[in-house]
This record gives C-alpha cells, sequence and structure tokens, in this order.
C-alpha cells in the first residue's frame, strides 16, 4: 500500500512559486542592505516611485511610493483615491543576528591570518563554529575616476572558518557545552601566509577584486553562511537557511503586498521594513526611531491634513507587526507551555504576553482571528512559561511611538538565532495569505 504524502504547496502552481521566491530571496539577502536592496528591486518592477527623505514630495492620490533610509530600513506604501481614513500597516525587520567584521579586523597568531569578530545582536554562538563563511555587507570607497561609491558586496570566494577546540582538548565539551570568550575565541581563521612589511591589508585586497576601489572610507562587513537554504522533510514541508528570522516575515509582507497593487478608497496600505531590531531598535532607521512616523506625518502634510485629521487616522489604524514565533523542537519540548504548543505547519502564531512584550490584545487578536476565519487559514497562540521570559520585537516599539493599535503575530520557527534556522513551509504559505487578506481588507 503506498504511503499518502503531505503536500507543501496544496497542489498550486502560484504556491510552489512563491516558496521559490522566498528560497532565492533568503539566499540573495545575507544583510538587512541586501534585503532592502531586493524589495527596493521587487517595488520598482510594480512601478513604485522612490522617494528620498531630502526632497520635497507631492504624493497623488492612488500614487504608489517608497523611501529607503541608511539603505537598511524602508517605508512603502499606496494611496487610497481619496482622503485616507485609515492604516492599513504591516511591519517587520531587516536584521538578524549576526557576526560583524571589526574595523581592523586582521590580525596574526603565528603564521595564520585571522579576523576579529563582534557579536550583532544574541547569535547563537555555537552553531557558527566550523562552518564556511562568507563576507558581506557595505562599502563606501573611492572609485578610480574619484567619485564616492556606496555599494553592496557578497564576496564567496574566499570562505573563513571559526576552528572549534578538538575534544582531545576539551573532554568535558559534550557534557559541559561549549563556552567562548568572546574576544579571545570568537576569532575566524582566514588564510596562511608569512606576515611581512609589505603584505597587503587581506580584505582591501579581496574588496579590489570586484570593485575599482581607488581609496576605501568606510565598511560594514559581516561573516554569513555560506550555505543555501534548501527545503527538506517529507514532500520538502520545511525549509533550513540563516536569517529566517525575520527575511521570512520580509517575504510574507512584500509578497502580499504587491499582490493586490490597486490602491483603496481611503485606506492607505502600508508595509514597514525596519533595521536593528535585534540591537534594541534604538538607531536612527530602527523602530525606536521617528522614521515611519515622519514618513506619515510627510504623507499627512502631503494630503494637506490638519494636526486633528492625522491623530483621527492613528486612532482608526492598525499596525500588524511580524516576526518569527518559537515552535516546539522535539529534543526540549519542557521548554515550552504546555497548553500553548506552537508547531510547525500548523498555522500563523498570535503572540500574548502579560507583560506587554508583545503587543497584542483582544481589540488587534480579534481582526487577526477574524481574517483567519475568513480565509479559513490555520492559527495558534504563543505564551512562554511562567518560569522563562519572553523575547519582545518591533510591535511594543511601535505602539508606544504611535499610540496606534498593534498585534504581534509570526511563522513558527525552531533554532531561532542560530546561523541554520527551521520554518515550515505552509505556515510561511498561509502568512503570505493572512496578510494578503489584511490589505485587501481595507474599508
Amino acid at each position: 500500500m503506498s504511503k499518502k504524502r503531505a503536500t507543501i504547496t496544496r497542489n498550486s502552481d502560484p504556491d510552489k512559486q512563491r516558496i521559490e521566491s522566498f528560497l532565492s530571496f533568503l539566499a540573495g539577502s545575507p544583510t538587512a542592505c541586501h534585503a532592502v536592496e531586493n524589495c527596493s528591486s521587487a517595488l520598482l518592477k510594480e512601478n513604485f516611485v522612490c522617494l528620498k527623505e531630502e526632497d520635497l514630495w507631492k504624493i497623488e492620490p492612488g500614487g504608489r511610493y517608497f523611501v529607503v533610509r541608511n539603505r537598511s530600513s524602508l517605508c512603502a506604501f499606496i494611496a487610497p483615491k481619496k482622503k485616507p481614513i485609515q492604516l492599513n500597516i504591516a511591519a517587520s525587520h531587516t536584521d538578524s543576528p549576526a557576526l560583524k567584521l571589526k574595523p581592523n579586523a586582521e590580525f596574526y597568531k603565528e603564521n595564520m591570518l585571522c579576523l576579529g569578530l563582534e557579536m550583532y545582536g544574541s547569535p547563537l554562538l555555537s552553531s557558527w563554529l566550523n562552518r564556511d563563511l562568507k563576507i558581506a555587507g557595505r562599502v563606501i570607497y573611492k572609485d578610480k575616476a574619484g567619485l564616492v561609491k556606496d555599494t553592496l558586496v557578497d564576496l564567496d570566494k574566499y570562505p573563513a572558518l571559526i576552528p572549534q577546540l578538538a575534544i582531545h582538548l576539551d573532554r568535558g565539551v559534550n557534557e559541559n557545552g561549549t563556552m567562548l570568550n568572546k574576544q579571545q575565541q570568537l576569532v575566524a581563521l582566514a588564510s596562511i601566509s608569512a606576515k611581512t612589511k609589505d603584505h597587503p591589508a587581506y580584505i582591501e585586497s579581496i574588496l579590489k577584486e570586484h570593485l575599482p576601489i581607488d581609496e576605501i572610507f568606510s565598511t560594514d562587513l559581516y561573516l554569513v553562511p555560506m550555505e543555501q537554504p534548501r527545503l527538506f522533510g517529507d514532500n520538502q514541508q520545511m525549509i533550513a537557511s540563516y536569517r529566517i528570522d525575520s527575511l521570512a516575515s520580509v517575504h510574507a509582507i512584500l509578497t502580499a503586498f504587491i499582490h493586490d497593487i490597486r490602491p483603496s478608497d481611503h485606506a492607505m496600505k502600508m508595509m514597514v521594513l525596519w533595521d536593528n531590531e535585534e540591537v534594541g531598535s534604538q538607531t536612527a532607521q530602527g523602530a525606536g526611531s521617528p522614521f515611519a512616523m515622519q514618513v506619515l506625518e510627510r504623507l499627512m502634510l502631503s494630503l494637506s491634513f490638519s494636526r486633528e485629521d492625522y491623530l483621527r487616522l492613528l486612532a482608526r489604524s492598525l499596525c500588524v507587526s511580524v516576526d518569527l514565533s518559537h515552535a516546539m523542537p522535539p529534543n526540549y519540548s519542557d521548554k515550552h507551555e504546555p497548553h500553548h504548543l506552537v508547531l510547525l505547519n500548523k498555522g500563523i502564531v498570535i503572540k500574548t504576553n502579560a507583560q506587554h512584550r508583545y503587543a497584542s490584545d483582544a481589540h488587534s487578536i480579534a481582526v487577526i482571528v477574524r481574517l483567519c476565519k475568513e480565509g479559513k487559514i490555520p492559527f495558534q497562540y504563543y505564551v512562554s512559561r511562567g518560569d522563562i521570559p519572553c523575547g519582545s520585537t518591533i510591535g511594543p516599539i511601535h505602539a508606544a511611538l504611535s499610540g496606534m493599535a498593534t498585534v504581534d503575530i509570526g511563522s513558527p520557527q525552531l533554532s531561532m538565532h542560530s546561523c541554520r534556522e527551521i520554518a515550515g513551509t505552509i505556515d510561511h504559505l498561509s502568512m503570505c495569505s493572512l496578510l494578503s487578506l489584511y490589505f485587501s481588507a481595507t474599508e
């Protein structure tokens, strides 16, 4: 008797294409700047107009626009045909825990050329050991013609690795776990070469192979895993990749946002992608910054709104904060609240917390539940154990800044903050479907 196989795409070609698009997005977005560049390209293909923060804006009814701040945060919106009376915002973050190269990263230990690293956010450090890591990020330089360029790089020709101490020299590692000193042991091996007085700078020489550099002014460079995203499991129901948190959310929002770009009569559709959530969001381009609220204020000014009109608009609006949620792993079920077990491919997750680490409340949750039931989209609730504090996300930060009703939702995930995370394909499709319904339910 043949075994009935599960399906990841509900036998639908659009679903298959959506998952393939997600894999491509993951592979092409090793840093926050790359993710925003890919989102910008997708919006330009849909004839969105790129606004510059330093320019005077003139917003046309029914127009499609986006603005980028510092290459790593983005706000896009579709103006309604008539005077807006509500905002439908979906928001997430573009960054992930990472290992960043220090400004003077290169140093020698005997004949080993090493790279000094700094933790960005809270990566699960043991997952980064013994892996092929490539350099990716942002370079600002003067080219051969004397022009200043701001360019993104994704270099896989010269990988580096963080070697782990052999078990013979650390006999208790399997019992006690891997302990890393973040200064002494968070070091990548890049090359074996004799240090000489005239030895060229290693990173600079690599960059000059790919860019017409005359002089480098500054960089934001990271070591990122080289292993490609892939599907696995029975009929490929799961995804393994770096940066699922929170590129799954970014891709789902983008997919839903451009699924139907027709303007509504009175609702402003908006997606906001902030950087720096993993380090607290208190930056010029993070959720704690005035970026989104400044964009909104400028929109209202361009549309001749009064302050009274603006505040009434905020009171009628909703922000859906989309991040990832902890799924129950098979080997650590005791770490999860037993009556709220979140499982892969069992639906989107509504996140709640009595300490308001998530922004969800009865009013905002009701909107999501209604949409899920309308679209026959499965959903589940996440609540952390009473003795294990939960994390947080952009939802409470944006809610406090804007006073806007906000709900925190996400897709289930295993191995969060690892360099190889796991998510379910059906959950990703469910999130895309939910957000498409949300953007279309505009009146």
